[in-house]
């Protein structure tokens, strides 16, 4: 790879491992769906200007229905989650299971799209099912019930992305393909949409919510337009540039980047079995990312975070 692109590697596990932090800190204020709509709302416009600036023309190609939905189950439900997790798990924690979805998009594949596992992925699964095991039952910061369900929400986050990624290619590029910007773009509508009737609930009938607190706003726009929408350009650059096999990287540098952030600014810290919890899951990850045949699996890490 060339230096600009190992650049562009490391600035994008950074921005993605800071939306760990930014949710840890707007969702305890905000809440967890509010803080997930005012994401996705923020990353589709963002990425409509960014479209605007480029000057890309947006069209769908018939597949705005399609790319919508890719959107709900990619970005909307996968970022409630986040915000969920947000309430009961220090940001690093969330940057860590996060790592596990080439491990889900494995499992999905074998048992929804009759993918094949080799005997390497299968020990990586078995391998990172324990890493997530040790994880959960290890915490000493929480209690178990709320890194139980923490650890649930990142899972089922990085269950809807493995499952995304196969749905992209049967629906986008199995039928002719579509300009990855446009299927952001339309990603983030369609997020936006499905997350736009409980945002309009929550805000009406649920708790008070401090709206006038400018450190969480600067925190919602940062997931929005940083976390979201300028990480997409960065990412799909990187798919086209180094392939999406050797952009797959990215999923082991975030974790670092998540506890070094919740660390420089929330002095969160990460216990002992937590850290071997999620080493077993980084070599986990390994085994199931390092063969060089191409599957769909790779698709598992586009449009995520």
């Amino acid at each position: 790879m060339r230096a600009a692109d190992c650049l562009r590697l490391l600035l994008l596990a950074a921005i993605w491992g800071a939306s760990f932090l930014f949710m840890r800190i707007a969702s305890p204020a905000f809440g967890a769906i509010n803080t997930a709509f005012l994401r996705v709302f923020f990353g589709f416009v963002g990425l409509g200007i960014i479209l605007l600036v480029m000057r890309t023309p947006i069209k769908f190609n018939g597949k705005t229905t399609t790319s919508m939905l890719l959107g709900v189950i990619n970005s909307g439900l996968p970022f409630l989650m986040y915000s969920l997790a947000a309430r009961w798990l220090p940001a690093g924690y969330s940057a860590i299971l996060n790592a596990t979805t080439p491990l889900m998009g494995a499992l999905i594949g074998f048992s929804l799209f009759g993918e094949k596992l080799s005997f390497k992925k299968w020990a990586g699964v078995l391998l990172g099912l324990f890493g997530i095991t040790l994880i959960t039952t290890t915490d000493e910061i929480n209690g178990f019930d709320n890194v139980l369900w923490g650890v649930l929400a990142c899972l089922i986050a990085t269950a809807c992305y493995g499952f995304a990624g196969y749905l992209a290619r049967r629906w986008i590029s199995n039928k002719g393909g579509l300009d990855p910007k446009i299927v952001a773009f339309g990603s983030q509508m369609g997020a936006t949409c499905f997350l736009l009737p409980f945002f309009g609930y929550t805000t009406t009938f649920g708790p008070a919510v401090n709206w006038l607190s400018g450190e969480v706003w600067i925190c919602v726009l940062a997931l929005g337009l940083l976390c979201t929408a300028l990480a997409y350009i960065l990412y799909f650059r990187l798919i086209a540039d180094i392939g999406p096999m050797r952009s797959l990287t990215v999923t082991f540098l975030i974790p670092p980047f998540g506890i070094l952030w919740s660390y420089l600014v929330l002095d969160e810290k990460v216990n002992q079995g937590f850290a071997l919890g999620g080493v077993i899951v980084a070599a986990a990850v390994w085994l199931v990312v390092a063969p060089a045949k191409k599957s769909a699996v790779e698709h598992t890490d586009s449009l995520r975070h």
